[in-house]
Order: C-alpha cells, then sequence, then structure tokens
C-alpha cells in the first residue's frame, strides 16, 4: 500500500506557527514549486485564512483563493471548512451555507475539508449536501480527543456515520492538539478500516512530539494519507516535515523517493519568509508534553496568554492552565478546537481572574449550554446548567441552525450599496464589522465613493449572536 502526503504550508502550518500573517502574493511565489513536488493535495484556504486576509492583511480571500489555484495544474487544492460556522464564528442559516459552498465550487476548489467542534454531524448535515451538489470531494474530519467518553467505539462509530449517512468521499482524524498516541492510532485506524470503506487521512499536530511516529503507525495499519509541511514550517504547533517523514516512509516501502532537491528550493524560499514574520512567529523550541494533560492547542495557548497580558495577570497562567480541564469537564468534554477553545479558553481565564468559578459566564459559554453549538459528547454539569437557565433562557435539543431565519436575501438588499458581489455578502455575513470596514475601505479607494453620504449605509453594521 502506498502513502500519499498532503501539504498543508500554504494554510494550517503558518496559521500554526505565524498567526495567518503569509499574504497571498507571499504564497503564490512558491506555489508552482510546490505544483511540482507529487502531492495528494495542497491545503490552501480556509481555517483562519479568510479572516485574517480580511481583518489584519487588507486581502480579499476569494481573490487569494483564485490567484493560488491558478497556480496548480497538477495538484488538487482543498479547504478546511467548520461546517454550519463556515469560515465565521457562530452558526449561520442554511441559505448562507447554501451561497458560500456554490461560490466555493465557483472558485475551482476540489476538495473540503468538513468538520464540527463537538462532531455533532447535524452541523455538518447541510454543507456535506452542498458539497457534493457542487460535485466537490467531501471528507469529513473528526475531531479528535482524549476523555472519559472519546475511545476508539466512539470514532468508529462517528466514521461510520459519515460514510452511510453524510456520504462522505474520505475521511479524517483531525488531532488539533497532537494528543493521538501511536499505539491508539493503530488501534482506531484498524477499527475504523474494517468498519468503513474510505480513504482515510491524518491530520496531527507536533506539539506534543508524537506526530511523526503517530504517523507512521497509522500508516502500518491501514492510512493512505498523512498531512505534513514544509520543514522551514513545521513542527511545534505546526505538522511534522514532509522530507524526514517521506524519507521514512519509503525506507518502509511506503512511497517512492522524494525530490529532495525540490523540496530544499521550496524550504528555504519559507526561511526567508519566515524571517519577515518574526513578530508573530510562535518560536516555540521545545515540544509541549504537558498539552497531554490540558489539551490546549497552540492558538488556544497564545489567545490566553494575550488576554492575561491585556489584565496584567500573567502570573496567573498556571492557575488557569489548571481551570481549563475543569471547565472542558462541565461542558461535556468537547474537544479543543475553533470555536470550542475559545468558549473554554475564555472561561477558565475568567473564573481564575475573579476569583470565583462561573462568577460571570460568557454570553458564548451560555449558548453552548443552551444547545446552540450542537450536543456536547457528555452531559453539562447540571448545576452550571440550571444557573444559566434559571436566568428564564431555555435549551434547545433541535439542529442549531433550525433556529436562524434566511439571511442571504434580506442582506442582500440590506448591503446592495457596498456588497458588489456575492463574495463582498459572504464577507459580510461572515465578519460582521471587520468584513463591513474592509469593504468600506476598498470601495472608497477603487471607486471613490464616500459611503457616508448614503443613507442607508449607516445600519449596515452587523450585530449577530454567538
Amino acid at each position: 500500500m502506498k502513502v500519499r502526503f498532503t501539504d498543508t504550508t500554504l494554510r494550517d502550518a503558518h496559521q500554526s506557527l505565524l498567526a495567518t500573517r503569509l499574504t497571498t502574493e507571499e504564497l503564490v511565489g512558491v506555489a508552482s514549486l510546490i505544483d511540482e513536488v507529487g502531492y495528494n493535495s495542497v491545503e490552501i484556504w480556509g481555517g483562519a485564512t479568510f479572516d485574517v486576509s480580511v481583518r489584519y492583511l487588507g486581502e480579499d480571500p476569494w481573490e487569494r483563493l483564485d490567484r493560488i489555484r491558478e497556480q496548480f495544474r497538477k495538484t488538487k487544492i482543498q479547504m478546511l471548512l467548520r461546517g454550519q460556522n463556515l469560515l465565521g464564528y457562530r452558526h449561520y442559516a442554511d441559505d448562507v451555507v447554501e451561497l458560500f459552498v456554490k461560490k466555493v465550487a465557483d472558485h475551482g476548489m476540489d476538495i473540503v475539508r468538513v468538520f464540527d467542534a463537538l462532531n455533532d454531524f447535524r452541523n455538518l448535515e447541510k454543507a456535506s449536501r452542498e458539497v457534493k451538489k457542487h460535485k466537490m470531494h467531501l471528507q469529513v474530519a473528526i475531531s479528535y480527543t482524549t476523555s472519559p467518553v472519546h475511545n476508539v467505539e466512539y470514532f468508529t462509530s462517528l466514521a461510520k456515520s459519515a460514510y452511510e449517512e453524510l456520504h462522505a468521499d474520505s475521511l479524517c482524524i483531525k488531532d488539533m492538539a497532537g494528543l493521538l498516541t501511536p499505539g491508539e492510532a493503530k488501534r482506531l485506524v484498524k477499527s475504523i478500516k474494517q468498519n468503513c470503506p474510505l480513504p482515510l487521512e491524518i491530520h496531527a499536530h507536533f506539539t506534543t512530539g508524537l506526530a511523526d511516529l503517530t504517523y507512521l503507525a497509522a500508516a502500518e495499519a491501514g492510512a493512505e494519507i498523512v498531512d505534513t509541511a514544509i520543514s522551514a514550517l513545521a513542527y511545534g504547533t505546526s505538522q511534522p516535515a514532509v522530507e524526514s517523514l517521506w524519507v521514512s516512509m519509503n525506507s518502509l516501502g511506503y512511497v517512492d523517493k522524494p525530490n529532495l532537491k525540490l523540496l530544499k528550493t521550496i524550504s528555504d524560499y519559507f526561511s526567508t519568509v519566515r524571517a519577515k514574520h518574526a513578530d508573530h512567529d510562535v518560536s516555540l523550541l521545545t515540544i509541549k508534553p504537558e498539552v497531554l494533560t490540558n489539551q490546549i492547542p497552540g492558538g488556544m495557548y497564545s489567545n490566553m496568554i494575550n488576554q492575561l497580558k491585556s489584565q496584567k495577570a500573567l502570573d496567573k497562567l498556571e492557575e488557569v492552565l489548571d481551570e481549563v480541564p475543569k471547565v472542558r469537564k462541565d461542558l461535556g468534554y468537547p474537544p479543543l478546537v475553533t470555536p470550542t477553545s475559545q468558549i473554554v479558553g475564555v472561561q477558565a481565564v475568567l473564573n481564575v481572574l475573579t476569583g470565583e468559578r462561573y462568577k460571570i459566564i460568557t454570553k458564548e459559554t451560555e449558548k453552548y449550554v443552551l444547545g446552540y453549538y450542537g450536543t456536547p459528547p457528555a452531559p453539562v454539569n447540571p448545576e452550571l446548567k440550571n444557573r444559566i437557565e434559571s436566568k428564564g433562557s431555555k435549551a434547545i435539543t433541535g439542529r442549531a441552525a433550525d433556529y436562524i431565519e434566511p439571511e442571504v436575501l434580506s442582506s442582500r438588499e440590506k448591503f446592495k450599496t457596498i456588497a458588489k458581489s456575492d463574495e463582498d455578502l459572504l464577507i459580510l455575513l461572515l465578519l460582521g464589522e471587520v468584513g463591513r470596514k474592509y469593504l468600506v475601505d476598498k470601495y472608497e479607494k477603487e471607486l471613490g465613493i464616500d459611503f457616508s453620504l448614503i443613507s442607508d449605509f449607516s445600519d449596515t453594521a452587523i450585530v449577530y449572536p454567538v
């Protein structure tokens, strides 16, 4: 059996190491060389790239997709989509999901990897149907974590559901914190392959130092694809380096020899680019085995550091790290990935800073407990749930998106003075005020229009639930 490699350098690698700050020009500059490597696919879009392009780089994410798409003639491109959350931070109405996936297809996407932070597949139903409708490859990713309720049987059941109910074309085990051990990987892959006929991909971060060995064990058990990054943007909180893993896999007979000269050229390019982004570099010089206990992925860790710094409370970091697993237990052991990592992290910080657990409960935590993100893997702490419901709010039990009114037609009319295309409209819908400010700046420069003179523009700031 041959093993194939998916390259994450253009998306997850720089999201994990450089706060997603690589520009479109920096990515396009080397894309044609990456196309020559012989990857199974290249992840170029999705995750945080949509938000950061607009929020911090002043770039059009749709233009980024188009320009990188042009460079890949031999290799399939793929993206990461958060199911009903799309690339934002809340659930969106079904008509928004329909429009977004259609535009993704229009712009030439080949593979869409969808996942839900809670592994509640009701949150993947709509996006999955739309991906299939538009003839793209649907890969369903299962968010991996460890807890008293997460085991091989649990994840195998999800894999079968992804195949039988969502009609996935392939599966992915998404190990965002590097928690998957080689032994568990072998058991999990064997179980999934025995129960599901789909190709299986393993996506792991190197944070705990396990991912290389985990990939080898997974390949031995029958996994066909592993996610890697070029060495200049590998390791730390990113993926394992493709060069060393490819050589290792070749020595075991799983893959043909790599073109190390070509890979070195690409790595040298990204070494130069990385040096330009030193201000955002996580610069993790060692592994973090403590993540095996607290399960905090890299992005969540840096967010908590920034929160504590802003409150001049960095000395409370160890207390917060101890509080995170407790909050996670109270919330039913959610995997820590966007948006649940932010929900748990912020609540843990507040619990420590106020000196009393749940003295202040964020709106996001309330929404989570009331079911607006889906059903947690285990029951929520009854005391916490009663406390939130005592305010008069009632929990929902159905699919969260069923409680959201259609958004596209009303928004298209409301924002007609600034949304010049469906792509613009989606920037507004997904990013709210951040998207509005970006489009104002874009069109004032391009068209010379003073939007302050347009009467219906003052009320276009979007205030949306989490």
